[in-house]
């Protein structure tokens, strides 16, 4: 414990550069401050341990043994200092704390679900807070760090900070049960009569705006047999045979690969969206967010892209 008022940590930092560049004026100039600043601090340091450290003349510039023997002191001392300093910045570097984040529902059990565990495995101090919602949740009341959001149209301009991160399609799937009962469509016009089964629990009529790789375009519209927010009830609801439904083609991917799902019209698509982050400002953000939202723009392109 310091107990001695005249003691001063900056007589020691003054004095190891006072020697380091064997001068006060080289000392200054390295440092920033005026050589008189130095020259006071070195008298006040020598008047406390009474004892001469520098020899210095107009000519001359000489440590003495007394000198030498304090540098060694001086130099362990603001060496430690700056190796502290450093410790606590690559501690506040490395990505530790809480992230929190908003996605839809979709996003969430399709994209975000090995995204999030394969980050926290990467970074074990690091925690998640998971807002799954289909609502438009504000950001900054909520206190939300990153939001990913799927959106056909533009986002309104906004304080928020926007990044494009991915385009997904939308395609038509059935299940072969479906196909066998119902026939297979081969055309848009085919699909008039179809069972369907709609996205959007609210709507009694929907319809599919198809887009052929000609850049055709149909609108063929129905009446939902299941209408749901979830896209897993409507998913199975099609594996179950219900119907038709329009998804993201990475929602339904491994269900076609294994054959309980067929895509239906394939040279067609039922619709485009984009995939963005959002943040409230860049300003002050911690290395947990800032390592996350690096990670969910590298990795989320490759989970929704459909080879």
């Amino acid at each position: 414990m310091i107990q001695d008022p005249t003691f001063d940590l900056n007589d020691y930092v003054y004095f190891y550069h006072v020697v380091e560049q064997r001068g006060f004026a080289p000392a200054g100039r390295a440092l920033g401050v005026p050589k008189s600043r130095l020259s006071r601090h070195i008298q006040q340091l020598e008047t406390r341990l009474d004892a001469r450290l520098i020899q210095r003349t107009s000519r001359q510039f000489a440590v003495t043994d007394v000198g030498a023997e304090f540098f060694r002191h001086a130099k362990a001392v603001v060496e430690e200092a700056q190796a502290a300093e450093a410790a606590i910045k690559r501690r506040s570097e490395a990505p530790q704390g809480k992230v929190r984040i908003s996605c839809s529902v979709g996003v969430a059990q399709f994209a975000l679900q090995t995204l999030v565990s394969d980050f926290l495995r990467q970074h074990p101090k690091v925690e998640i807070g998971q807002l799954v919602t289909n609502e438009m949740v504000n950001l900054i009341d909520a206190g939300i760090d990153l939001a990913i959001r799927g959106h056909v149209e533009s986002l309104p301009d906004s304080s928020l900070i926007q990044k494009q991160v991915a385009n997904v399609e939308w395609c038509l799937f059935a299940s072969p049960r479906y196909i066998e009962e119902s026939g297979e469509p081969s055309t848009p016009e085919d699909l008039n009569g179809q069972s369907g089964l709609c996205l959007g629990w609210r709507k009694d009529i929907d319809q599919w705006r198809l887009r052929s790789s000609g850049n055709k375009s149909k609108i063929i519209q129905f009446i939902p047999r299941l209408s749901s927010d979830d896209m897993v009830t409507l998913k199975e609801a099609c594996a179950a045979g219900l119907g038709i439904v329009s998804l993201p083609a990475y929602v339904c991917a491994n269900d076609v690969r294994i054959g309980r799902l067929l895509q239906v019209l394939p040279e067609w698509i039922s619709g485009e969206a984009t995939l963005s982050l959002l943040q409230p400002t860049r300003k002050g953000t911690t290395p947990a967010v800032k390592a996350f939202t690096e990670h969910v723009a590298r990795e989320l392109p490759e989970l929704v892209s459909v080879k």
